[in-house]
Parts: C-alpha cells; structure tokens; sequence
C-alpha cells in the first residue's frame, strides 16, 4: 500500500521531521524491515532505574514502531524482543520479562486489531512459560485475519537454532519419503524457517550503536541493507523510523552484481 503524503504529514509533521519528508521516496518504502531492539539496559541505567524499566519503556517505543510501519507502508515488521541466548540474564530480569509480554500483549491486543496488525511468532514457544506461550498464542490466532501489518515477534529465538530446526523438518520429509535430497535447494529451506511465507527484509536497524548481528535472521539477511543507530532502543520513534528508511532508500542495492 502506497502511504499517503497527507497522512503522513500529518504523522511525522508534529516531530518536525518535514524535511526528512520531503527526501522519502513513498515507491521505494522497503516491504520488511526487521529490528535489533538494542539499549533497554543502558537507557535505564544512565536513569539509576531497574533494567525492567528499561524494557517497560521499550515496549512503548514498539507501539510507536508499528504505528508508523503502518503510516509509511511497510508490509512486515520484525522485531527481536527475547533470543534463546537471553535466558543467560538473572532469572529476576527474565521473570520480569515474561510476566512483561503477558502484560504487553494484554493490553495492546485491542489496539493491534484496530490496526489490523496481524501477529506472528518466530521462535520456540514451547520453551516458554505457559502463560506467556498462552498470551502469545491468543495473539496470534486472534489477529489471523489481519492485512495491514505483520508484526514478527522473535522469541525465544536464534538463527542458528532456526537454521537446525528447519534441517530437521526436511530430514523428516526425506525419511517419511515426501522428498528426495535432490529437491533440497533455497526455496526448501526457506519454506521450513518460521518466516516462512514471508518476504526477507529489505532493511535491517540495529539501535545502541552496537555492530553484531546477534544470531537474528542469519539466513533471511543475506542481501539485507543494514542501518546502525546510536539510538537506545526506548528512544526510538517514528521519526527515527523514517530517517532509517530515507537511509535505506540511498543505498544501491546489487544483490552480488556490479
């Protein structure tokens, strides 16, 4: 969907980002943008508050995210809210975290259908708590039906964990005599990630300023464009989101060739 510019005036006008505006190029908005939500920590840190804060205040800047994916067009939306390395945290800031989710998801299912935000998770659901695999899981079912927006939760994930588990389900098929080692090619594996069905991303952020990757989508972002910003995560907003796309769209995009 092609985002409209009096809309968007609108949207962005009031952060005064009219001149970011005016360089957006609304044919060439990228179709998925996925997320390293980085600096929750630090940003409560340099506050003297609880790392749990932190997280509180990034899931407001998760809300203002969607918002303006929705505004600018953006198709898919993934965001890396919890990895299979995270559980390495205290066990007070990761209880904290899945009672956090439940909260989140409670709160904001309403909304997310007022938007038409369609939900899905990209992880191991059954490694987590019960109640919040649970809230998860009403959150995806109930938005199903959704058009506007997917939101890709990653949790409890790892791309390396993703790349096994997909290997796994095409050994399965081999075994059970569905298909031959000869038919594995891109498009096998591609179909048995839990993006399956989806576009890679276009545009890869990072906040915090940090330059790793972190085990996030290692297949998916192979011709990804990457932006870097010293942003914390829980001060990013809609207009950060904007100036990263202007970003994006000033990239040459060769995919291998010259």
């Amino acid at each position: 969907m092609t985002p409209e510019p009096n809309s968007m005036a609108r949207f962005f006008g009031t952060n005064g980002a009219e001149e970011s505006l005016a360089r957006l190029d609304v044919d060439a908005v990228p179709r998925h943008v996925a997320i390293i939500m980085d600096g929750n920590g630090r940003w409560a840190t340099k506050r003297n508050l609880p790392r749990l804060a932190g997280h509180r205040a990034g899931a407001k800047a998760i809300r203002e995210t969607i918002a303006a994916s929705i505004e600018l067009g953006i198709e898919v939306l993934t965001i890396y809210s919890f990895s299979s390395e995270n559980w390495n945290r205290s066990r007070e800031e990761v209880s904290g975290l899945m009672t956090l989710f439940v909260e989140v998801l409670s709160r904001e299912l309403d909304n997310l259908q007022k938007m038409n935000v369609r939900v899905r998770v990209a992880g191991r659901l059954e490694g987590l708590p019960r109640a919040t695999a649970a809230a998860f899981e009403n959150c995806v079912e109930n938005t199903a039906d959704n058009t506007v927006l997917t939101l890709v939760v990653a949790l409890n994930y790892g791309g390396r964990q993703e790349i096994v588990d997909a290997v796994r389900a095409l050994s399965q098929d081999i075994t059970a005599g569905s298909m031959s080692t000869e038919q594995i090619d891109e498009d096998a594996i591609s179909s048995r990630l839990y993006t399956a069905g989806l576009p890679d991303p276009d545009l890869l952020i990072r906040t915090s300023g940090e330059l790793r990757i972190s085990n996030f989508l290692l297949w998916q972002i192979a011709y990804s464009e990457i932006v870097v910003t010293d942003t914390l995560w829980p001060d990013f907003n809609r207009v950060s989101l904007l100036e990263s796309v202007i970003e994006f769209q000033s990239r040459n995009r060769r995919f291998g060739g010259r």
